[in-house]
């Protein structure tokens, strides 16, 4: 939020239960001097000592004014958090500047400034803002980090006031809170000639003409604003009106990114996970397609499809590459075992399909190489995801048997398919999509 886009919090507003609120904020101190100052009258009863009695009256009185004086404080103040950026990579550190503005006439006392956040983020942040004069203000910033993919709420943002002897502490809240959102890294990409461009798609996308001669062209009546110049004078005298040629329109390349995300197709566990290689890229290979002019959309194993840049046509870059971001940071693994879901959400079929695929049983091998009917070209980023369990310690570079025929029948039925070991570089393999055919990575033992 804002600098002072949160409303003035109870901070400076007298307490909703009067003095009960007031004792529940006295501290150790405070407490210790009311016990002292009630033992000491009870002692001064007992043996009836005057000059005592005085002085437990004046122990157990210091707390309680404290405490009066803090609830009856007036203090109106505004706070305000700011982030950048709001949406962070893993790993990378986002800023957060807080602001409190002091919208009263008197000037406030020492207070303690502290904002709630998620332990995956750091500790929590504490600042001791020294006295703020009327209609001024303080800045303070500090630095969150979290190696996890996730939405994280800051705040609310928390105000502690105190009395000058430290015998009363209140804490008050504002309201507002703000969303970090941590999304996946995402590496760049590498321009390579990808399978379907051939047929009208990314670089050489083809466009509808509107005019491809005299004789085909295709009118539409005139509009306010129009050229004139593009008045098509032989169809104004046939239909007596004025007519004007329509302008060529550009096919716009369509592109679908498939995650499978089922619980039971990856091994390993945080960061260095094959489902968390996996969910990096999907966003690194999306971001790579949108900016290429692909009209983009994520599907996962689930039938879960989100559109980027499909839902519109004026979405720029940076919208559809944030919303397919925002999708990827809060993915999570899914109960289901199979792709029947994927294969209704691509029924449509696109022009472009990028599968990053875990473990496959036959079924799923059999459904996957239906899907490739479905796409003009297809690329899979199969994953030997036996590596990321650490099930292949001799030879890491030599697949096993069924990883390598799952190879052959993927690309028998047209896939391209980049196999996958841990630790491989995401920007080489995809370099190898475009000379990836009967070969590629493991291309001596696939062959043998």
């Amino acid at each position: 939020m804002a600098a002072g886009e949160n409303p003035p919090g109870p901070a400076g507003a007298r307490a909703p239960h009067g003095l009960r609120s007031g004792l529940r904020g006295l501290t150790t101190r405070g407490r210790s001097f009311l016990a002292a100052g009630i033992t000491a009258a009870l002692c001064a009863y007992v043996f009836g000592q005057d000059a005592l009695l005085r002085v437990g009256v004046l122990l157990a009185a210091l707390p309680l004014a404290a405490a009066l004086l803090l609830l009856r404080t007036r203090y109106r103040v505004a706070g305000g958090r700011r982030l950048t950026p709001h949406r962070t990579p893993a790993g990378q550190e986002a800023r957060v500047h807080l602001r409190l503005d002091n919208v009263s006439r008197v000037p406030t006392g020492v207070l303690l400034l502290e904002d709630r956040v998620p332990y995956v983020l750091g500790p929590r942040p504490r600042f001791v803002l020294d006295r703020v004069e009327p209609h001024g203000y303080r800045e303070v910033s500090y630095r969150v980090r979290s190696d996890l993919r996730g939405r994280y709420p800051l705040g609310p943002l928390q105000l502690r006031l105190s009395d000058p002897f430290g015998m009363c502490e209140l804490t008050r809240s504002f309201n507002a809170s703000d969303l970090l959102t941590v999304v996946p890294q995402v590496q760049t990409l590498p321009p390579v000639k990808l399978p379907g461009e051939r047929a009208g798609h990314g670089d050489t996308s083809a466009r509808a003409l509107a005019l491809a001669g005299d004789d085909d062209v295709i009118p539409r009546e005139y509009r306010q604003g129009d050229d004139l110049r593009r008045v098509h004078w032989k169809s104004t005298a046939r239909y007596g009106e004025l007519m004007v040629r329509r302008e060529e329109q550009p096919l716009k390349a369509r592109a679908a990114v498939l995650l499978d995300t089922r619980h039971l197709a990856h091994r390993g566990t945080g960061p260095g996970s094959s489902f968390e290689w996996a969910v990096g890229a999907a966003a690194s290979v999306g971001l790579h397609l949108i900016e290429r002019g692909y009209r983009t959309r994520l599907i996962t194993d689930t039938g879960r499809s989100v559109p980027t840049a499909g839902s519109s046509v004026t979405a720029t870059a940076a919208e559809a590459g944030g919303l397919l971001l925002d999708e990827l940071a809060v993915v999570d693994h899914s109960d289901g075992g199979g792709l029947a879901r994927a294969e209704e959400a691509l029924r449509g079929g696109e022009g472009l399909l990028v599968a990053v695929v875990g473990a496959l049983d036959d079924e799923q091998l059999d459904r996957l190489a239906r899907l490739r009917r479905r796409a003009a070209g297809a690329v899979v980023l199969l994953l030997d995801t036996d590596t990321w369990a650490g099930l292949r310690h001799v030879l890491p570079d030599t697949p096993d048997a069924a990883f390598a025929e799952q190879q052959k029948l993927l690309r028998r039925a047209g896939w391209t398919v980049v196999p996958v070991p841990a630790g491989a570089s995401l920007p080489e393999l995809w370099r190898s999509a475009d000379r990836t055919d009967e070969a590629g990575p493991y291309r001596d033992e696939v062959g043998a």
